[in-house]
């Protein structure tokens, strides 16, 4: 099993690292986060939970104690709000493996 299985990362332009509320990602600040060989790329972690058909939840109010009810729309939860989804690609953990071990994210080894 992918100890990864709800952990996105969403690759984005180093311009925007300013922007970004790390109280939201996995990440600290910007000089934790990895670049992109040529520093124009970083990325963000993050947890995300899917819920897969929506519900209602009851409640009593413990001051009140009267009762009300909201719903939890079915959709995908815990992605970074200051960061706009559409514009960049999210990954899943096999996929940014992949793109990581490219040589626009990690440097060729010379062995002499």
């Amino acid at each position: 099993m992918d100890e990864f299985l709800n952990r996105r990362w969403l690759v984005i332009p180093t311009s925007i690292t300013g922007s970004i509320d790390f109280s939201q990602v996995l990440d600290t600040n910007a000089s934790t986060l990895r670049y992109s060989v040529d520093g124009t790329e970083t990325f963000v972690k993050y947890e995300t939970n899917t819920v897969t058909a929506s519900y209602t939840v009851d409640y009593i109010n413990a001051e009140t104690n009267e009762t009300g009810s909201y719903t939890i729309e079915a959709g995908v939860y815990g992605r970074p709000s200051s960061i706009y989804l559409t514009e960049y690609t999210e990954y899943n953990h096999e996929e940014i493996l992949t793109l990581l071990s490219t040589e626009a994210w990690t440097q060729p080894m010379i062995i002499e």
